[in-house]
C-alpha cells in the first residue's frame, strides 16, 4: 500500500501537517481547527456554497472556500479576520432570513447546525430584511416530514440522493421566489422511487428533513433507526443476514443469525416476531417478512460456515449444572461450553429441549429441526442427562460443581377454582399438551372448551381438532382485539373449526352424573390489570349463558415448580427473585433465567435471558463474559442503492400453510417453505436502515 505523501501549511500561526490532496477545511478541522460550514459534509464532494468556511489564504486574491480550496505545501491560511468574519455573518444572515426566527418550538432544538452556526457567529440580530415563506407541512411521506420553511438550500439531501446513494429523487425546485428541494413534479417520495434510506434526513443540518417524531419517540437512536435489530430481545443483526439472503449466502445469513443464538431454525418456526411489528418498511407498506427469510436462510445452511468459525475456549476447569433444557437453559449452556466451561445439563422429562418440545406442537414446531440445532449443542461439549430430577442444589455443589443455573421453565399449569373444576374431563394446558408430545394417547371428547386468550390455549385447541374433537369452541377474557395470542395462531385456528368467543368470564363447569355438559359464562363489559398482572373484570349483568362442552381444558397460564430444596427466594407465581443486572438468585454461585424468572413469554425472549446468564455467570467463574462471536466475515455494504421504480409498493411474501382440511388430520408441519425467488425477493424489500448510522456524524463547533 502506498503512502500518501505528507504536506505542511500554516493555519492562523500554527504549523499544520496533512495528506497531499486534502482540502484546507479537512486539514483545519483533522487538527482540530474549527473553521464554520454548512454545505459542507464530509462523507460528500465539497461545492462552496454556503460562503461560511471561506478564508484568507496568502498569495490568493479574495476569500476562497476553504472546502474546495486544496491545501498546499507551505500554504499561510488564516481563518478569522474582521473582513472574514463580516463576510460569514452576512452569508448566515441571508440564510437566516428566509428560516423560522424562533429555534424553541423546533423539533432540532439544542441539535441543529444551523442553530450552533448562529450561536457561533453571533447572528442573533439580523441586518437584512425577514421573509416569511409560509410554505405548508408535507407530512404525507412514510417515515419523514419535509418542512420547506427550515430549508436554506444547502443541498446536502439532494447530494446524498444522487451521490452516496445514486437514487437520484431529490431535486433543486423553485415555488414562487423561493428555491427548495424536492422531488420531481412534487411526487409523493414512494411514487418517485425512493428507498426510504433515510440518508437525506441524517445530513439535513436544519430540520427540514426529519424522521417522524412518533417513530422515535421513546427510543434510543440505534432503536428508532434499526428497530427490528434493537427491539430482538437477542439483537440479533436482521439487516446484515437478510443482505446475505439477497447475495445468495445463504451459510453466511444463519452465521450471522447463530452469532446471538443457538437455535436460528426453531425461531424460524417459533419466533413471535417483535422485529415486524416495528419495522419501518411497514410504514410504506408492510413489514419485511423476517421470520420467513430466518427459517430460509438456517434451512438452506448447506455450507455450516459458522462451525469453523467459532472459536471454543481452551478448558478452564470450571464446571456449571444447568438445571432445565429449555431455550434458556440449552442457550446458556451453548455459550458457556464455548468459554471453555465444562457444562452439564439436568432434565428431568424423557428428552431434551424443555417448552419447546413438550410445549409446542409439533405441527408448528417439525421435531427434527429441534433434534439437530440440540445435536449441535451437544457437539460444542454440552453434556445433557435426561430423566434427572434435581431436587438439591446443595447436592450439586457437592458433587463439585462451581456455579448452577436454574432454568426449570413454566411448568405448572394453573386452574380456577370455579364449581366443576375437579371433574376429571377437565385439564390444564401444559399437561395436555405434554401427554401429547411424549406421544402418548390422549382422551378428548367430541365437544372442547377451552379456557384461555393466548398461544398455549390455542396450541390446546388445535391439538384438541387433531386428536378428533368434532367441536372446538374457546372462551377468554380479552376482547377479540386484546387477545394475546399471536395473529397468526388465530388465523390458522379459525381457518382450522376453532370457535371463538371472547370477552367472557365463565363462573362454573357444569356436569350431570359426572359427565361434563357445559360451562357457565357472564359477558364481560371492561377487563384491565394492576401492577402485578391481577385482572379486575366488570361483567354484564344478567348476561349468563351456557355453551355446551364436555371437554374443558383451562389455559390460563402456567408457574414454574421450585422444589424446596433448592433454598431460593421466591417471589409472585413462585418465579424465583433474581438481581436484575447480575441474574443471581438469593444462593451465592447460583444464577436463574428463562420464564422461571420472568414468568411465561416467548422462546426468542428466553434464548435472551439465557445469554445474559451466561454473560454473568461466566463473570462469576472469573471470565470476561465475552460471548459474542464474528462467525462471519461482511457482506461489504453497498452504499448506492439505485433507483428503483415502485420500489414502495413490493408486496410482502405471506407464510402460506397447506389447506386445513388436510392439516387436522395430523400433526404435520402447518407451514409451507418458501422458495429462494421468494426469498430474493422478500430480501429486497429490506430497507436497509443499518445504512444510515455508517454516514459520518458532523461535529458542533463545541467539539474542537
Amino acid at each position: 500500500m502506498s503512502v500518501k505523501e505528507m504536506i505542511k501549511l500554516n493555519i492562523d500561526g500554527r504549523d499544520v501537517e496533512t495528506q497531499k490532496g486534502k482540502s484546507i477545511l479537512e486539514a483545519a478541522l483533522d487538527a482540530g481547527i474549527y473553521i464554520p460550514h454548512l454545505c459542507h459534509h464530509p462523507d460528500l464532494p465539497p461545492i462552496g456554497a454556503c460562503r461560511l468556511c471561506i478564508v484568507e489564504v496568502e498569495g490568493i486574491e479574495g476569500l476562497p472556500p476553504s472546502c474546495v480550496t486544496p491545501a498546499e505545501d507551505g500554504m499561510i491560511v488564516r481563518t478569522k479576520t474582521e473582513k472574514i468574519d463580516s463576510m460569514r455573518r452576512l452569508a448566515m444572515e441571508l440564510m437566516l432570513a428566509g428560516h423560522p426566527a424562533d429555534c424553541g418550538t423546533c423539533d432540532k432544538y439544542l441539535n441543529c447546525e444551523l442553530q450552533s452556526l448562529k450561536q457561533y457567529l453571533g447572528c442573533e440580530d439580523l441586518s437584512v430584511k425577514r421573509r416569511s415563506k409560509l410554505l405548508p407541512l408535507n407530512t404525507g411521506n412514510p417515515l419523514f416530514v419535509h418542512d420547506p420553511n427550515k430549508c436554506v438550500v444547502c443541498g446536502r439531501c439532494v447530494r446524498v440522493c444522487h451521490e452516496l446513494r445514486g437514487v437520484g429523487v431529490l431535486f433543486y425546485i423553485k415555488k414562487g421566489k423561493e428555491t427548495l428541494t424536492g422531488t420531481a413534479a412534487d411526487l409523493p417520495l414512494a411514487d418517485s422511487g425512493c428507498r426510504f434510506c433515510g440518508a437525506c434526513a441524517e445530513v439535513c443540518p436544519t430540520g427540514a428533513i426529519q424522521d417522524k417524531k412518533e417513530l422515535a419517540r421513546g427510543k434510543t437512536r440505534k432503536a428508532a433507526l434499526i428497530p427490528c435489530r434493537y427491539t430482538c430481545p437477542a439483537e440479533i443483526d436482521v439487516p446484515r443476514y437478510i443482505r446475505f439472503i439477497k447475495e445468495k449466502d445463504y451459510s453466511a445469513a444463519a452465521a450471522v443469525i447463530r452469532e446471538k443464538v443457538p437455535f436460528p431454525g426453531v425461531l424460524g418456526y417459533v419466533c413471535d416476531r417483535i422485529c415486524e411489528d416495528v419495522c419501518r418498511r411497514s410504514e410504506l407498506n408492510e413489514p419485511v417478512s423476517i421470520r420467513e427469510l430466518k427459517r430460509f436462510a438456517a434451512e438452506h445452511d448447506e455450507h455450516r460456515v459458522w462451525e469453523g468459525n467459532s472459536n471454543k475456549k481452551s478448558a478452564t476447569g470450571k464446571k456449571v449444572a444447568i438445571i432445565g433444557s429449555g431455550p434458556s437453559g440449552l442457550t446458556a449452556a451453548y455459550y458457556l461450553s464455548n468459554q471453555g466451561h465444562a457444562i452439564t445439563v439436568f432434565e428431568s422429562l424423557p428428552f431434551a429441549g424443555g417448552m419447546m418440545r413438550f410445549g409446542i406442537p409439533e405441527y408448528r414446531l417439525p421435531r427434527n429441526v429441534l433434534d439437530g440445532e440440540i445435536k449441535d449443542i451437544v457437539n460444542r461439549g454440552v453434556e445433557i442427562k435426561t430423566g434427572i430430577k434435581v431436587d438439591s442444589i446443595d447436592a450439586l455443589f457437592e458433587a463439585g460443581f462451581h456455579a448452577v443455573l436454574v432454568a426449570v421453565g413454566t411448568h405448572k399449569g394453573q386452574k380456577l377454582p370455579v364449581p366443576g373444576a375437579d371433574n376429571k374431563s377437565v385439564l390444564i394446558s401444559v399437561d395436555f399438551l405434554r401427554e401429547i408430545n411424549l406421544g402418548h394417547e390422549v382422551d378428548i371428547g367430541s365437544k372442547v372448551m377451552v379456557l384461555g386468550g393466548g398461544n398455549v390455549a390455542f396450541d390446546c385447541a388445535r391439538a384438541a381438532r387433531r386428536l378428533g374433537a368434532g367441536q372446538v369452541h374457546l372462551a377468554c377474557l380479552e376482547s377479540r382485539e386484546d387477545m394475546p395470542a399471536s395473529d397468526d395462531e388465530v388465523s390458522q385456528g379459525e381457518e382450522e373449526g376453532i370457535v371463538i368467543h371472547p370477552a367472557k368470564s365463565f363462573t362454573r363447569i357444569l356436569s350431570e352424573n359426572g359427565v361434563i355438559t357445559g360451562v357457565e359464562f357472564l359477558d364481560v363489559a371492561s377487563l384491565s390489570f394492576d401492577e402485578d398482572k391481577n385482572p379486575s373484570i366488570e361483567v354484564i349483568e344478567n348476561s349468563g349463558h351456557i355453551l355446551e362442552a364436555d371437554t374443558v381444558i383451562f389455559a390460563i397460564g402456567q408457574r414454574p415448580e421450585i422444589p424446596q430444596g433448592f433454598g431460593l427466594d421466591t417471589g409472585s407465581n413462585n418465579l424465583i427473585e433474581v438481581d436484575s443486572f447480575t441474574f443471581g438468585t438469593s444462593k451465592e454461585g447460583v444464577f436463574a433465567a428463562g420464564d422461571a424468572v420472568s414468568g411465561t413469554s416467548s422462546v426468542i425472549k428466553a434464548i435472551a435471558s439465557g445469554r445474559k446468564a451466561a454473560i454473568a455467570t461466566d463473570k462469576y467463574l472469573e471470565g470476561n463474559g465475552i460471548i459474542d462471536e464474528k462467525l462471519v466475515a461482511g457482506p461489504e455494504l453497498e452504499e448506492v442503492l439505485g433507483l428503483e421504480e415502485g420500489f414502495a409498493f413490493i408486496n410482502r411474501c405471506e407464510e402460506t400453510c397447506i389447506p386445513p382440511e388436510e392439516r387436522v388430520n395430523s400433526f404435520c408441519k402447518v407451514v409451507r417453505d418458501i422458495d429462494e425467488e421468494a426469498a430474493t425477493q422478500e430480501s429486497r424489500r429490506c430497507l436497509q436502515c443499518d445504512l444510515r448510522t455508517k454516514i459520518t456524524s458532523v461535529k458542533f463547533w463545541g467539539n474542537y
